[in-house]
């Protein structure tokens, strides 16, 4: 599909727009602004494409209106707390999509390879044959790889827990390896296309179930962020196939962006994207529970912890998985009210990686009209503990685990934390003593200045409201 010059200046301008948005989504407070400008963008991309190019109308509008209604629906009736399933199933379409538009291609690639050749454009002909393999690899992996992610994420029963196969990797290596070679011969011989390309998207799909299968739900940010590129990187590979230039610039940015924030995420867990998707974090072996809780760790009640609330000048809460299972945010908004109104300031710490998407914590916050500046990240909140009254954590587990930066042979050693420690006391609402995701005790349960609430995430803050008014 080739496009005319002014297609090309409005696609230029679309993808101006696409950067200014993504720029506009690197803060909070100007997230809605940039997701409009980036929409902006993308109808200005779609309407230039449907002027310029040749198509069946009549498909046409009926894909534009079953995917609008499909997006409306979804849009009203996705509860904020289902947001990264949303996202993963985003991701997967994305990369869906590119399978299917690249098998299409694969069809005709000898007809095509053929004409490219006659009008003396044989690197063209090649061009777009490489074009088909690398996008039917890379969107059957991201595919497959988001609905086995949305699967984890939505807690279906056979995601529930990590499986793998017995020498995982070397599988992976071995399908990786079988894909790239159908993929080069699908280029050295056109005229078997079709029948390369399905074996090479057959693999590409297991493999993509391989790859995230293993991955327990506390990677699930860096996943969610690496499967997003992938289906930047699929949409790329697929301009080259319909020669699109909007798709190959819109999908370099999303590629590029999702490799930048999934190396923010690693960096945030002390971990290299290799050790996420293929190490994994190994459960220590020097201390257990009974060492580590045995008789130390303080019980609280809401009154207690509510008198504590009331009387401090200056508490920091720290949101984790936890108060999105239990959907207490609209509860925390009402103690944050509450206490702003006793002349409390009250801040809300994010660590990078809390949830099961990027900037989760921030979504659920925001859904309740936590103004921006009171969310800190991990960078701005730390210096402010020494000086806290109360660190109110709800969920959270490894990203406030002490050990990862006093004990250098524990599995999370080096990886930046939430220093909550550090405040003057430390209230923790779990529902037990049961270990994140590394598997380890948290010496934080049992500090000397850490009381915990054991209770569901919504209950405990409703009661916290609660006891506060009484105080």
């Amino acid at each position: 599909m080739q496009s005319s010059p002014i297609a090309n200046a409005i696609y230029l301008l679309a993808a101006l727009l696409f950067i200014w948005g993504i720029r506009g989504l690197t803060h909070p407070r100007t997230a809605v602004r940039g997701n409009l400008i980036s929409a902006l963008g993308m109808l200005l991309a779609i309407a230039a494409t449907l002027y310029w190019a040749q198509f069946n109308w009549w498909i046409v509008i009926a894909g534009l209106a079953v995917g609008t209604i499909v997006g409306v629906v979804l849009a009203v009736r996705i509860e904020m707390t289902a947001m990264p399933q949303m996202v993963a199933l985003l991701n997967g379409f994305g990369g869906g999509a590119s399978t299917l538009v690249a098998w299409i291609a694969a069809l005709t690639a000898l007809a095509d390879f053929n004409a490219a050749e006659s009008a003396g454009n044989v690197a063209e002909g090649y061009q777009a044959l490489i074009a088909i393999s690398l996008s039917g690899l890379i969107g059957a992996v991201t595919f497959w790889g988001s609905m086995v992610a949305f699967g984890k994420l939505q807690e279906l029963k056979m995601f529930r827990k990590e499986w793998s196969l017995p020498a995982q990797q070397l599988i992976n290596a071995a399908l990786l390896a079988a894909c790239l070679a159908l993929g080069a011969m699908l280029v050295i011989w056109p005229s078997w296309a079709g029948l390369l390309y399905f074996a090479m998207a057959l693999l590409a799909s297991v493999l993509g179930v391989l790859l995230v299968n293993r991955i327990g739900g506390a990677d699930m940010p860096v996943v969610i962020s690496l499967l997003n590129s992938y289906s930047g990187l699929a949409a790329a590979t697929t301009g080259f196939v319909i020669s699109n230039n909007m798709l190959i610039i819109t999908g370099a940015l999303v590629g590029a962006s999702g490799i930048i924030l999934t190396k923010i995420m690693c960096d945030a867990m002390n971990r290299s994207l290799a050790n996420v998707l293929f190490g994994g974090i190994e459960a220590a072996k020097a201390a257990s529970a009974d060492q580590v809780y045995g008789g130390k760790v303080k019980s609280a009640t809401a009154d207690e912890v509510g008198m504590l609330l009331a009387d401090a000048r200056r508490v920091i809460v720290v949101p984790g998985y936890g108060m999105a299972v239990s959907q207490a945010q609209h509860a925390v908004r009402d103690l944050y009210a509450l206490l702003e109104e006793r002349g409390t300031q009250v801040l809300f710490a994010v660590h990078p990686v809390a949830g099961r998407m990027p900037g989760h914590m921030n979504v659920l916050l925001a859904e309740v009209d936590i103004p921006y500046d009171r969310m800190l990240s991990m960078e701005e909140a730390n210096p402010l503990f020494q000086e806290t009254d109360v660190a109110l954590v709800i969920g959270a587990n490894d990203v406030v685990n002490p050990d990862a930066r006093e004990n250098p042979s524990s599995p999370i050693a080096g990886m930046p934390i939430l220093d909550v420690d550090k405040a003057r006391t430390v209230v923790v609402i779990k529902r037990s003593l049961s270990p994140g995701f590394a598997g380890i005790p948290n010496p934080l349960f049992a500090a000397d200045n850490c009381l915990m609430y054991f209770a569901d995430g919504k209950k405990a803050v409703l009661d916290l409201v609660g006891a506060v008014k009484a105080a």
